[in-house]
């Protein structure tokens, strides 16, 4: 028995082989403010996820600059346990977050994990899809022209600012204007899409009450079920800041790819370009206009320019990209408000002056546009809406000329009157979309003079019981609009005999 161990054991020292592996190995010799420099790792690539060993375990961190002797890194966990010296380890891969349908209805961070308190998102997170945070726009061969409506829900933007599957449409203006309500609303309307895209919330440097109190509106509305918000808020580090939207984005995309539609809402990029600013300052990096790095433009533009519609042959997909910018004292001259305006296909400019005023959504006209245009508009709010917006400039235009003159012709007094019909048709609360069939229904009754005898009081009652009153009396007209998408003449004569009608009843 023992001369049998003794061939065994030397069976097992004839088989085996010291193969020596080489491992490249950096060293931490500065570290505060959630960024580390390291020696060594001359290997390491541009936006490479390292391993940082420490006592309590390792921490990861994000190359960002490649320097000679150097690579400035971001960390990505808790800062407090690296030391100088700390062994730094490259992966050889870049950053990537997982992704699956499991995250549809979950808060997560921009690391995939979960923020909710649901539990893990993913049952097996290393067997999980991931998708690079960081990847290359589609190309203009695998893009198709932007011609499929997105209903935000509110009259004004479906109506005169219209947004399209793959656009990029910028929500700007001053602090509590406005600009979140707009962008859940239209969360909150893909409920009555019938091709319902999946909704992706992006919450940067917000306070967690108020991510909270969003999440909770969702699920009341039921609009978390095909939802995914990915939170990093005021109280992450500046590393999860920067990185939210593009894991938003990266999310979006994995959707995308499956030839699906996707809404991302980036709330909000000015916060965004102060993580990054706030990044580049502790690495050192030139500052440039207002302390911000010269390749911010780069930042904001290498994101939006994911938005995209596919065409059929990659996968017929888009991703629509709904950015939001805060301006300081309405001064959309500012370095980040012009960048952005400059890389998306419209914007939609919110104004303090008329939120004040009680016009909410507070949307100045004037300067809000779609570079998309009637392009994405459905035929039938095409058709009803096409003279709301040349009617609301010359009523603005003659509602400040009449403040100087005491006699007014019947003409002017006239358009006077129709305007502030049509103002207030556009207002609209929050967290109240309307269905589009719905919004050409009124646009109908107002552009048309069917309501110009309403006194101005009621218009919302008007309103509120027009609808009730299709519903229950001629509930074809709704359909036929929601299926047709537009208003023939047959609908046309319909629906002006069912205004008639109710307004007979109104005015009792």
């Amino acid at each position: 028995m023992q001369y049998d161990l003794v061939e065994k054991l030397k069976k097992e020292i004839s088989g085996f082989r010291d193969e020596p592996e080489l491992e490249a190995v950096g060293l931490v010799v500065e570290a505060g403010d959630g960024i580390v420099k390291i020696s060594g790792l001359y290997n390491a690539q541009s936006q490479e996820l390292l391993v940082v060993e420490t006592e309590d375990g390792d921490i990861f961190a994000v190359a960002f600059n490649l320097e000679e002797h150097f690579i400035g890194a971001v960390l990505l966990g808790e800062a407090t346990p690296v030391r100088v010296g700390a062994r730094v380890r490259g992966t050889g891969a870049v950053l990537s977050i997982p992704v699956g349908i499991e995250m549809i209805g979950r808060a997560v961070s921009p690391l995939g994990t979960a923020v909710d308190g649901k539990g893990s998102v993913f049952k097996d997170i290393d067997g999980a899809e991931t998708a690079p945070l960081e990847r290359k726009a589609p190309s203009v061969v695998a893009r198709e022209s932007v011609n499929v409506p997105l209903h935000t829900g509110i009259k004004a933007i479906d109506a005169m600012i219209p947004i399209g599957r793959g656009q990029r449409e910028l929500i700007i203006g001053d602090r509590q204007t406005g600009k979140t309500a707009i962008a859940i609303d239209t969360i909150l309307n893909q409920k009555n899409e019938t091709n319902r895209p999946i909704c992706i919330y992006v919450a940067i440097g917000q306070k967690s009450a108020k991510i909270a109190r969003i999440i909770r509106v969702l699920e009341e509305a039921d609009a978390l079920k095909y939802t995914i918000v990915v939170s990093a808020p005021a109280s992450a580090p500046a590393a999860l800041q920067y990185l939210a939207p593009f894991a938003g984005c990266a999310i979006g995309e994995y959707f995308m790819d499956q030839g699906k539609d996707v809404l991302v809402v980036y709330d909000d990029l000015s916060k965004h370009a102060d993580a990054y600013r706030e990044l580049s300052l502790l690495l050192r990096r030139p500052p440039g206009r207002e302390a911000y790095p010269g390749d911010i433009f780069f930042l904001h533009s290498r994101l939006l320019e994911r938005a995209a519609r596919l065409s059929r042959e990659f996968g017929g997909g888009s991703l629509t990209a709904l950015p939001i910018i805060e301006t300081k004292l309405g001064d959309i001259s500012a370095y980040v408000p012009t960048n952005v305006i400059s890389i998306t296909d419209g914007q939609i400019y919110l104004e303090s002056d008329l939120f004040t005023k009680g016009l909410r959504p507070a949307i100045n006209v004037g300067l809000s546009v779609s570079r998309v245009g009637s392009a994405a508009q459905t035929k039938a709010i095409k058709k009803v809406a096409g003279r709301l917006r040349l009617e609301l400039a010359q009523f603005r235009e003659l509602e400040a000329f009449v403040q100087f003159a005491s006699d007014l012709d019947d003409v002017t007094k006239s358009k006077i009157h129709r305007g502030q019909i049509l103002t207030e048709v556009l207002k609209q609360s929050d967290l109240q979309p309307l269905a589009f069939e719905r919004e050409a229904v009124i646009l109908f009754a107002a552009l048309g003079g069917y309501i110009d005898e309403i006194p101005r009081a009621r218009i919302k009652e008007f309103e509120a019981g027009l609808f009730e009153y299709i519903k229950s009396m001629h509930d074809d007209i709704f359909t036929k609009i929601a299926s047709s998408r537009m208003i023939d003449d047959e609908l046309d004569i319909a629906l002006t005999g069912a205004i008639r009608s109710f307004i007979q009843i109104f005015a009792k």
